[in-house]
């Protein structure tokens, strides 16, 4: 009897009666003589209208009392999931972080997990019992609730299928996963299956399937991860390991607006003050993603680099901490990114790409780059114009 692990996304269980419909589905899949564990994220906007209502208490919420008050969404769609499939005649029990002993190291926001106890869950799967687990959540060793970030709900759900050594299935509200976001391109192709690598890549840049960190998990431990339309036999896609010797160039892109550009002019070329800086920053858990740097002038240069827009405040903190206090700070942006394994073989993509930002007149603003991807910070109201003509360009 295998063990499958699902993963309900918070537009399938929004409602009530999209509970009933999902505990439909994990009933039947229970029927086919498979052992379920069910991983929900909190109901529809949930999480978001918990944000909003801390947020008028404190414009900067104490992180650890904001992850207490965030965790109880998933408690509550876990409970109401297992209530609904109990309901249906079938067995069901409602699990959170601290009854499964999902530990984290404490990082409150952006936890990664350390550790999980599966006697409880194997226990309740051996006695008969669909089992259902509240996504997004650990506990530190401190006691203290901690969250993994949005999307950590995919992350709870890949671990689980690692430590039961089960298969991972990701329900949400999408068909699969597409090369480019169908709501900005709407020729947009559905994939059967793409890497891990490119997965990861894109996922990272902005690509809202997936939380990245639960395509790493998958890949460290070759766990294969469906994503799918809930409770629907459309076909969606695998994300898993991919050997085509002739790939296309591109596989997908990403967008994101979710960074700011911050400038520090006039910087003392030093590498020894250069890497404290950026390790201070690191201290303080912010990511940061492109950098770039002008050639020194009389000893001195100009940094440049992109951040979560929410750690704008700490950042700038740390900064000012450094005796910057006339920072450049650019929100106007997107991450363009364009991925793909095919990038390893082709020569001449970001000759392509280059070619139609300047025809078009879009602006580079920055530039990284990895063996299988390219990112640009463009203007933001450039990006639905630039996702065009590089889908079209790529036949994306």
């Amino acid at each position: 009897m295998s063990t499958i692990v699902q993963k309900y996304g918070g537009s399938s269980v929004s409602t009530i009666e999209k509970i009933k419909k999902v505990a439909d589905c994990v009933i039947e899949k229970r029927k086919q003589n498979h052992k379920v564990v069910v991983v929900v994220s909190a109901m529809g906007d949930t999480t978001d209208d918990l944000i909003s209502m801390a947020r008028h208490i404190s414009d900067h919420p104490d992180k650890r009392e904001l992850d207490a008050l965030l965790s109880t969404g998933e408690m509550v769609s876990s409970s109401l999931l297992a209530m609904a499939i109990i309901e249906k005649g079938f067995q069901a029990v409602s699990y959170n972080a601290f009854q499964i002993k999902l530990k984290t190291d404490g990082t409150y926001g952006k936890s990664l997990i350390k550790e999980i106890d599966t006697g409880l869950i194997e226990k309740s799967l051996n006695e008969g019992k669909i089992v259902v687990v509240a996504g997004f959540q650990g506990i530190s060793y401190e006691g203290d609730l901690t969250t993994l970030g949005r999307g950590g709900s995919d992350t709870t759900a890949v671990a689980l299928a690692v430590k039961l050594d089960g298969i991972c299935e990701i329900y949400t509200d999408v068909d699969g996963i597409y090369s480019v976001d169908p709501r900005l391109y709407s020729d947009a192709k559905k994939l059967d299956k793409i890497s891990y690598e490119e997965m990861l890549e894109l996922s990272s840049l902005g690509a809202q399937v997936m939380h990245s960190r639960s395509v790493e998990l998958g890949q460290k431990y070759s766990i294969p991860i469906y994503v799918g339309l809930s409770c629907s036999d459309i076909k969606g896609t695998y994300i898993m390991e991919v050997n085509d010797m002739e790939s296309k160039p591109i596989t997908g892109i990403a967008v994101s607006d979710d960074d700011i550009a911050i400038t520090i002019k006039d910087v003392k070329y030093d590498i020894n003050l250069l890497s404290l800086i950026f390790e201070t920053i690191a201290e303080r858990k912010i990511n940061v993603d492109m950098i770039s740097q002008t050639s020194p002038i009389n000893g001195f240069v100009n940094i440049s680099f992109t951040i979560p827009k929410n750690d704008k405040d700490e950042c700038i903190d740390v900064l000012k901490g450094f005796g910057y206090n006339s920072l450049a700070v650019d929100e106007n942006i997107t991450k363009f990114s364009v991925v793909g394994i095919g990038m390893k073989t082709t020569s001449g993509v970001a000759a392509r790409l280059f070619k139609i930002f300047s025809n078009n007149k879009i602006e580079v603003k920055m530039i990284t780059t990895s063996e299988i991807r390219i990112t640009c910070a463009i203007n933001n109201d450039e990006k639905l114009k630039a996702v065009q003509l590089i889908a079209k360009e790529f036949n994306l």
